[in-house]
């Protein structure tokens, strides 16, 4: 019994140094965003209240995108993880951490003395290999890239933050997985009025971006066959070299690929948040 309880308090100070150092939110970065989760189980401000804090779901949430583990490896520190999962669902899908990044980008840019609606961008897509649980209906092979499992495709601003993101079937072309994109991100952001692109958004992409009012620009490659950092197109590689520091966003688990997007989301408001409080505390 004594080295059990030696063993639950090893663990304890494990989880509250990873808590401390890497994922849990401050009470000052809580603030940017605490009345995007309700607190009660409806949808208005009335009801009864949840069971656990949204602070601690929240914080299980970022656990799992930072460290990858597997939803029932959720240390006992945080609620339970079928409670953490059903949250993470049900925002994903009903747009609450796109939500988040919208507000959290907007405050980035007012900091950095830029109008909050961004006015240009760049697109890109990267292909993530599925896990078994990834099923045939929404899984593809992407015959460049050899990879089997899925297609992110994101928008970015001129300071790399992520605009829109959709996720679908590795086996999407560019052109069909950015049309879906501006498709999404033209209602959202009016300002949007140019777009810069590889080789490998054809006519159909730039026609669709024109009648969305929008100027796609293709990026070509300064030498043949030599990596050279590309301008504008460099912003959202980086943004993927961010995002990619969460082990969640490596493979591919997730049976409905909404749930994807809002991993992604997740991962970039963790981002955003530090950004915001690093950046006052300068």
């Amino acid at each position: 019994m004594a080295y059990r309880g030696l063993m639950d308090t090893q663990e304890l100070n494990k989880s509250s140094t990873w808590r401390t150092v890497h994922g849990d939110l401050t009470d000052e970065e809580w603030e940017f965003v605490c009345d995007l989760f309700p607190s009660y189980s409806g949808q208005s401000l009335v009801g009864r209240p949840t069971k656990w804090s949204k602070r601690d779901i929240v914080n299980a949430i970022f656990y799992v995108t930072a460290t990858g583990c597997q939803w029932r490896a959720l240390p006992s520190c945080y609620p339970h993880w079928n409670t953490v999962h059903r949250y993470h669902q049900k925002w994903s899908n009903n747009g609450t951490w796109e939500k988040v990044c919208k507000r959290l980008r907007e405050l980035v840019r007012e900091a950095e003395g830029r109008n909050p609606e961004p006015s240009a961008g760049a697109i890109d897509a990267r292909s993530v290999r599925g896990a078994a649980t990834v099923t045939r209906e929404n899984r593809g092979y992407d015959a460049g890239k050899k990879v089997s499992g899925r297609k992110v495709f994101g928008i970015v601003d001129t300071l790399g933050l992520l605009i829109c993101v959709v996720v679908v079937a590795a086996s999407v072309s560019d052109n069909v997985g950015g049309i879906a994109a501006v498709e999404k991100v033209s209602p959202s952001s009016k300002r949007l009025a140019k777009l810069w692109c590889d080789g490998g958004f054809k006519n159909a992409f730039h026609d669709a971006c024109r009648a969305k009012g929008i100027v796609a620009e293709v990026v070509k490659r300064i030498v043949d066959h030599s990596f050279q950092v590309l301008p504008r197109r460099w912003l959202v590689e980086r943004t993927w070299s961010w995002l990619m520091n969460n082990r969640r966003l490596q493979i591919d688990y997730e049976r409905d690929p909404q749930v994807t997007v809002g991993f992604i989301w997740a991962a970039h408001a963790r981002m955003l948040l530090r950004r915001l409080t690093e950046t006052e505390k300068v």
